[in-house]
């Protein structure tokens, strides 16, 4: 099931992005086929987006197996990389024995500084990537240091998420043209993508290059974090004067409106008004307060309070998948509802299956395990 059921998606596998982009179109209803290493493709933080996969073991050092991977991607639409630039060629897997194999197929590769320019073979991770885009420096306290948001912006916003669009939209232009292409999706062009709405504010002239002192970074003080009586977090951000108005209201700040609002010579008195009425209540007594409210503020939850929120409770945000609780697949579709993804599978489980319809006779794969150049688990 799933809107993207009968697609069939190779994957070599890897870490970070490519693995994520591998999951979001499996659990949009893809057959994904990871192609393992013998020494495995990620260390050990798989298990959730290692999800809804098919494992075939390969030793691509040997030629045998690259005979295998080529059959492999004959049977594929997409093709997922997220090694170095030169890495898949020099295993003979590149685009273009890939493409000679099966013209249709969607190439998509995966890097940071893309798959040309002077920066192209230098090491790099998230941080580095968001740092040239612009991201990084815009994010953070007033005076304070850049704050490292986690790897959202480079590894899967800048980085899967654009490979998954550009995957996509090739796969819609095959459609027309009939032939594949090279989809070359670098993290830092992601991340700078991201910044779009904020490079035009900087443009415009609404935008100060200092960090903590904008609407949207944490310098007005309705748009920011304020601590409660117990050490917790609420989320404020009534950007709207009405929105703004009922804040005030419920928090019972007196000495305000909303004509105040956007006056920069009050943020700082606001700012303090807001530290110290939030000081005065625990968090849930504060989401009580707010609750059914359309002041725009909100708990701030950790990673283990999430998914018993009432709100993704509801909505079904969060699932369970081998005992794990995990993020459910999105976005949601009226007609082609995507199954639950399969657990993360052992590596190479399924090889021998794969292989079979292929169309490889039993000796042919006993004659694959026993020289090496292809594995299952013992």
């Amino acid at each position: 099931m799933g809107p993207l059921a009968g697609l069939r998606v190779i994957e070599l596998a890897g870490i970070g992005p490519a693995p994520y982009a591998a999951m979001l179109l499996g659990d949009l209803g893809a057959d994904v086929i990871r192609v393992d290493r013998p020494t495995g493709g990620s260390p050990g933080i798989d298990r959730l987006t290692g999800r809804g996969r098919r494992s075939v073991g390969l030793n691509l050092k040997h030629p045998e197996a690259v005979t295998v991977c080529l059959d492999l991607v004959a049977t594929a639409d997409v093709l997922i990389e997220g090694m170095r630039p030169g890495v898949a060629e020099r295993l003979g897997i590149g685009p273009e024995p890939c493409l000679n194999r099966n013209p249709r197929l969607v190439y998509g590769r995966m890097t940071g500084w893309g798959q040309e320019g002077p920066q192209r073979d230098r090491a790099g991770h998230d941080i580095n990537y968001v740092a040239v885009s612009g991201a990084l420096g815009s994010i953070g306290q007033a005076g304070g240091k850049p704050i490292v948001p986690l790897n959202l912006v480079g590894d899967f916003g800048g980085g899967a998420l654009f490979l998954v669009m550009g995957v996509l939209a090739a796969l819609v232009e095959r459609s027309a043209s009939g032939s594949g292409q090279v989809v070359d999706a670098a993290m830092v062009d992601g991340a700078a993508s991201l910044m779009t709405m904020f490079y035009e504010m900087k443009a415009l002239g609404l935008w100060d290059m200092g960090r903590g002192g904008n609407l949207l970074d944490g310098g007005a003080p309705f748009y920011d974090t304020y601590e409660t009586a117990d050490g917790e977090w609420m989320a404020v951000g009534p950007l709207e004067p009405q929105f703004f108005a009922t804040m005030l209201e419920v928090a019972g700040i007196d000495g305000f409106s909303v004509t105040d609002q956007y006056e920069r010579g009050r943020w700082p008195e606001l700012r303090g008004e807001l530290e110290r009425v939030f000081l005065t209540r625990s968090r849930d007594e504060w989401t009580a307060l707010f609750e059914d409210t359309d002041a725009c503020v909100w708990p701030v939850l950790n990673m283990s309070e999430a998914p018993d929120h009432p709100i993704n409770r509801s909505r079904g945000v969060f699932t369970e998948v081998d005992g794990i609780i995990q993020p459910a697949p999105a976005p949601r579709f009226s007609r082609t509802k995507p199954d639950l993804p399969d657990p993360t599978p052992p590596i190479g489980v399924d090889t021998d299956h794969v292989l079979g319809v292929l169309g490889y006779g039993p000796e042919r794969i006993r004659r694959l395990h026993d020289c090496g150049a292809v594995f299952s688990p013992a």
